[in-house]
């Protein structure tokens, strides 16, 4: 374990990297709002690093170094075209920082030591873990049809993977208590395997041992689909958005192994 260097790591405005983009929000996935309303190839314009998810839920997608997979039912990742469609990304332009080296630590208290250690609480912030991976579990949401379920319902239809001793990298956003609802308050994390061959929304881990680096966005651009019909008619007073956020967020039951 090497001592953090986080509180050196400020916004880098060279190349916008100060920017956190955003399309759409996690509220509008709450009512089932799931048709793609943007591209890979739009997203990518904004940062060459990011997560997401494809229309209808499609699949758990992370962008590095300027590439975008997506990891469906299968587990395996692949990677998918400028003409992606999606209700939800987010990216940025890397500019990573390095934190500090651990090791033999669980998920939890990882992210907790991070925002500790970043002191920013109240800040966007990216991370990056790259390392071994003693155990990690993921999850993949199966492809839903029209007309969508709501988030909620979407908890009974997704795959779920463990896997012990893979080297990967975890790619993460921290967003504010204040934002809940925008994105997920805290972490909402995905991982690549090195090989390329599994992949996810991060649901546990422990890290044998790994690098992390941290960027600090202090401007967030929140790009809205206004001309989707669905989303500028729908009455979002009725939902509720917090909950179903944080449940949809969370552990579920395995769908398969």
């Amino acid at each position: 374990m090497t001592q953090s260097l986080a509180k050196n790591i400020k916004p880098i405005h060279e190349h916008g990297a100060n920017v956190l983009y955003q399309h759409g929000t996690l509220a509008l996935l709450v009512p089932g709002l799931l048709e793609g309303t943007t591209t890979i190839g739009e997203l990518l314009k904004h940062g060459d690093t990011g997560i997401g998810t494809g229309e209808g839920l499609d699949g758990e997608l992370i962008i590095l170094d300027g590439v975008a997979y997506k990891v469906g039912q299968s587990g395996v990742a692949e990677r998918v075209p400028d003409d992606f469609t999606m209700p939800f990304a987010n990216s940025h332009r890397a500019a990573f920082q390095y934190q500090c080296e651990r090791e033999d630590i669980g998920l939890e208290e990882l992210n907790k030591k991070i925002v500790e250690a970043n002191g920013r609480a109240n800040t966007f912030f990216s991370v990056v873990v790259r390392g071994t991976f003693s155990f990690i579990k993921t999850r993949a949401v199966i492809k839903q049809q029209a007309p969508y379920p709501t988030l909620v319902e979407v908890a009974d239809r997704q795959a779920v993977f463990l896997r012990h001793d893979v080297k990967g990298t975890m790619l993460g956003y921290f967003s504010p208590v204040m934002f809940h609802g925008a994105a997920v308050a805290g972490f909402h994390e995905h991982f690549l395997s090195d090989d390329h061959t599994f992949g996810g929304h991060v649901l546990d881990a422990v890290l044998q041992r790994g690098k992390i680096y941290s960027q600090v966005f202090d401007t967030l651009v929140q790009h809205l689909p206004v001309d989707d019909p669905g989303y500028r008619n729908h009455d979002f007073s009725q939902d509720p958005i917090a909950e179903a956020i944080s449940s949809a967020e969370g552990d579920i039951r395995p769908h398969n192994e």
